[in-house]
This record gives C-alpha cells, structure tokens and sequence, in this order.
C-alpha cells in the first residue's frame, strides 16, 4: 500500500508501465514512478477544480483528460512526468460560467480512438457531454469545444469505447425516477461525434445501479457491475445492438457494492473492486477474481478474494510489470498487486 493524500478516485498508467496518474476528490492528481519495486509519488500536480474524478490517457498519451466540474482538465504527460511548469492546458466544460449542480457532476471520461474527440459522463445531468478534443488543443481552449450532449438515463456514470472504435457503451444507475433498474446503452460513436442527441442505438436493463462498463479485448462481450445487485453482468455485445431484450449472457454474484473491473490474461480472468462503500453488516471490501470461460459457461466462476483498503474504486493492469494498481478511495492509499500468483 502507498498513500495517498485527498481521497484517490481514478487511476491510469503509461503503456511501458513506467508512470501512474492518481486523480484525488481534493483536485490534485499525484504522479507516480513506477519504474522501481514499488511505485512512488514523485510530485503532485493541482488543478483548477475543487474536487476530481475518473481520469483517462489519450491513445497517444500525450495528454491526461481528468473529470472535472462539468468536463474535463487536460494535463500535458510529458511535463508532468518531468515536473516541468504549465502541465494543465485548459478545460474542457459545457458552460464556463456555470454553477450548476447538475452540471458540475463529471465522474468518468473516454476519448475516442484518433484522439479527436472526449466524451464527459456527468452523473447528475443525465447525460454525457461530447468536446472536440482536437479543436480546443489548437485553439488553447479560447472557444467552446462543446459538441453536444448525449442523453441517458439517470446518474450516468461508466464508459468504455469497444476495441473497434465504433461503439461507445455507457450505464445509467436508473431508467427512471421510480425504477430500481439501471441500463447499459450502445451509442455509434461517429455519430456521437457529429450530432450527439441522435447517437443512442440501444438500451438493455442492467440491473440495480450499474456504475462502470468493461470490454472484453475482441470486443464481443460487455462487462457491467451492477453496484446494488452486488453482481457482475455479461452481455453480448451483437445483441446488445440489435436484440438487448435477450442480450445478457451471464450474472455472476460478487461482494458488496462492486465498483471498478480490469480484464486480465486476454480477458480470461476480470477483477471486480468489491467497495462496500455502504458499510453493509457482515461485508468486507475485497477484489474478487473472476474465471470469464467459467461466467459465461455458467459454471461457478469466483476463483479468489484479495483484501483491498477501504472502498477500492478504479483499477489500472500495468501489463509491463505484471501489477494491477487499485485506489483505495476511504483508507488513502494506491493498492499495488502482484499478478504473478493470480490463479
């Protein structure tokens, strides 16, 4: 365990497995080094918000896109890694001047596989927001990089974009005010670039308070954990499209509250953060390891538990060092996992 300062909610790492950036509730992101046995916080870079969340790299991963307010702050990698000044950009938001409640609810952010576009899930506003990422770099964020906004069902939290860079999957914690369900939509992704509120293709009910949404690496199956069902959900990402009535392939039964999920071993094995962020008697926080073959052949799939801090939220798989990273939003601290000996 390392600690970290602020409440940690998002974490994301280099490809070389080199560098680690933790996005903290307190609106600093810590840069950690990760080139050693055990990663270490070499500097901590403060930004223009008061509280940060989900935080993604773009593909190139030049810049840091870090959910902020109603959008996103754009960190420069390099000058972070190297501690150079000026690391943060600009912002991305939907109204500068706003004071919005509703707005100011950014919690998790995607960037579309040419790095053009970022998409902002703001979770009280029902919707995410679309920026033209591209535009506002060249144009230092002097004009309104704001597409549009992509309605959703309430409290839209978790994103994922399928590893052909056509679909974007999102989840809604509720259809409505007066339902427990939530949903996992399907939204064309060009078209979400281009006229946003036309983007929604499908819905499909997700249980109670689905929160984040995981690909598989060949893209054909959609992984949701469903918070309030204690469950991790399996979809077929086709039927999704085109029949999302029948598109659930398998519901397995994990710990309290599930948050965070990372697919492992070419999607063999998926790790669910079990946050019991609601202290329920008699339930513990833990990762639980998932057997995909075994979910999805409805055979018993929970292979093991590792003990995490309090309320584990985000992971990130540093492939290169064979580590899965954890923030451990309640206790402050980064969860570093040796992968060698998962089962």
């Amino acid at each position: 365990m390392v600690p970290v300062s602020g409440n940690p909610f998002g974490v994301v790492s280099t490809r070389d497995g080199a560098w680690s950036f933790v996005s903290t509730l307190s609106g600093t992101v810590a840069v950690f080094d990760d080139r050693g046995r055990r990663p270490r916080v070499v500097r901590e870079i403060t930004l223009p918000g008061d509280t940060l969340a989900g935080d993604a790299l773009t593909n190139d991963e030049r810049y840091l896109l870090v959910a902020d307010g109603s959008g996103a702050a754009v960190v420069d990698v390099g000058r972070m890694e190297r501690g150079t000044p000026h690391a943060v950009l600009g912002k991305l938001a939907v109204d500068a001047q706003s004071t919005s409640l509703t707005l100011d609810s950014a919690i998790e952010v995607g960037v579309s596989p040419d790095d053009r576009f970022a998409f902002v899930a703001l979770e009280s506003a029902n919707e995410i927001a679309v920026f033209n990422l591209d535009r506002a770099l060249k144009t230092g964020f002097k004009r309104s990089a704001l597409v549009g906004m992509i309605p959703l069902g309430l409290a839209v939290v978790g994103m994922a974009i399928s590893p052909d860079g056509h679909w974007l999957y999102a989840t809604s914690e509720a259809k409505s005010a007066t339902s427990r369900q939530g949903t996992v939509s399907v939204i064309n992704l060009k078209l979400a670039e281009t006229r946003p509120r036309r983007s929604v293709d499908e819905s499909a009910t997700a249980g109670c308070d689905p929160v984040r949404v995981a690909l598989s690496p060949d893209g054909t199956v959609v992984w949701v954990a469903a918070r309030e069902s204690n469950g991790l959900l399996a979809f077929s990402a086709s039927r999704l499209r085109i029949d999302p009535q029948h598109a659930l392939l398998a519901r397995i039964r994990v710990g309290a509250a599930p948050v965070g999920l990372a697919l492992l071993r070419n999607g063999t094995r998926i790790v669910v953060a079990d946050s019991n962020r609601f202290a329920a008697t008699g339930q513990t926080a833990a990762l639980t390891v998932i057997d995909t073959h075994a979910a999805l052949a409805h055979k018993p799939a929970v292979i093991g538990e590792i003990s995490a801090g309090t309320f584990p939220r985000e992971l990130s798989v540093q492939a290169t060092q064979n580590r899965l990273l954890v923030t451990n939003f309640g206790s402050n601290q980064l969860e570093v996992i040796d992968l060698s000996h998962l089962p």
